[in-house]
């Protein structure tokens, strides 16, 4: 792959793997508007790799505090944390409905559902959802709240993230604020919850290659490449937007899914063979 379609990738990759818009459907969408061949299962791991570092290096003091209590540990030092010490079991409890999404349904995401049609519709249909949960929410609660209905619904959110254009983060985001929970709030436990199922996605994706070429795809310079820059733009995405849920509500995101969902079904019947 050259080196300029890595570094495009590897940034829109970690653009849009926090913010709420679907990673999925942002990188095969640039590939197919702009020609390019599908990306290569050694780079779609190395930006599974830098997105989880990305949220890992983030949010790490918060997952020390959280794993520590979770065991009955004094750890760490947000009291937003401290007020909720079942934090790690909820997480647990939402993280199973997309682990049993993934295993069940992962074949038809990666090809029987990855087409611009099904991508466009979802972009558009997040988003109006979003844009209602967005609206009618009450942004009362915080974390400390946080309870194992809104772990369950907040976990089944994330299952329906498996369809390509969901967004995985537009998903869980708008099921807490219905829940609600604070934009902020509900960013940050999306985050969180997002980190296994990242982490899962990556190791599968490692294995899978191992079998396949050994450690020699590990070694190529888009796979490093891919991993330092997704990781780095990742990062400073989590950082600026958890920043903007303080002031700022998420209707600049709607407005794009719809514009852009609508854009990608309009071009992808002017473009079906005849």
């Amino acid at each position: 792959m050259p080196l300029a379609h890595v570094i495009i990738l590897a940034i829109i990759q970690g653009l849009t793997e926090f913010l709420p818009v679907s990673s999925t459907a942002h990188l095969y969408l640039t590939s197919w508007l702009l020609g390019w061949n599908a990306e290569s299962l050694d780079f779609d791991i190395s930006l599974h790799i830098g997105t989880l570092l990305a949220v890992l290096i983030y949010f790490l003091p918060d997952w020390i505090q959280i794993i520590g209590q979770g065991f009955g540990m004094h750890t760490g030092s947000d009291d937003d944390l401290k007020l909720n010490r079942m934090l790690l079991w909820l997480l647990v409890i939402g993280t199973i409905p997309a682990a049993i999404a993934g295993a069940l349904l992962d074949k038809y995401a990666e090809n029987n559902w990855r087409t611009p049609v099904l991508m466009g519709a979802m972009l558009i249909a997040v988003g109006v959802l979003m844009g209602l949960a967005d609206r009618g929410a009450r942004h009362l609660r915080h974390l400390a709240s946080l309870n194992v209905p809104d772990a369950v619904s907040v976990g089944i959110a994330q299952a329906f993230a498996v369809i390509p254009g969901v967004s995985r983060s537009g998903s869980t985001i708008s099921a807490a604020l219905a829940r609600g929970l604070g934009r902020e709030a509900a960013a940050r436990f999306s985050f969180l919850l997002s980190t296994p199922i990242i982490a899962g996605a990556a190791a599968k994706d490692l294995y899978d290659t191992y079998k396949q070429s050994g450690l020699h795809g590990f070694l190529d310079h888009s796979f490093l490449i891919g991993i330092a820059v997704s990781g780095v733009t990742g990062w400073m995405v989590i950082n600026w937007f958890l920043h903007y849920l303080r002031r700022s509500s998420l209707m600049p995101f709607v407005y794009y899914r719809v514009i852009f969902g609508i854009i990608v079904v309009v071009l992808a019947f002017i473009r079906r063979p005849a």
